[in-house]
């Protein structure tokens, strides 16, 4: 195994520990992240009912030019603060997907915050 595979391995690892405790409902859903080296996909999910109750990313025509870095992270929280107050939603379950909180994912939690959602 090649050091990118067992990094891979060991990030899933430690996402499949995250999710054995946290879960969303539909008063408070799991924002979850996923970045790739190109882009960054935030998701809202209610997982009683397993559907995504807000998305975000910037292959979005509209988030286009948001680029994959903290700066964009940032701005990509905000959008989904936005779409996430636009459905009455106040408060949040953080799943950083088996990613360090650092970064890029700490700039989409705090972009999140700073449009009053509480996690």
């Amino acid at each position: 195994m090649n050091r990118l595979e067992h990094k891979q391995v060991k990030r899933v690892r430690r996402k499949a520990h995250i999710r054995k405790r946290v879960s969303g409902t539909a008063e408070r859903p799991r924002l979850t992240v996923y970045r790739s080296a190109r882009y960054i996909y935030i998701q809202a999910i209610d997982d009683t009912r397993g559907c995504t109750l807000a998305a975000a990313s910037n292959r979005e025509k509209a988030l286009a030019a948001v680029k994959s870095t903290v700066a964009g992270g940032a701005q990509l929280g905000e959008v989904i603060g936005q779409r996430l107050k636009e459905k009455n939603i106040a408060s949040v379950v953080f799943d950083r997907n088996g990613y360090a909180y650092h970064g890029v994912v700490k700039a989409i939690a705090d972009g999140a915050r700073k449009t009053g959602v509480r996690f």
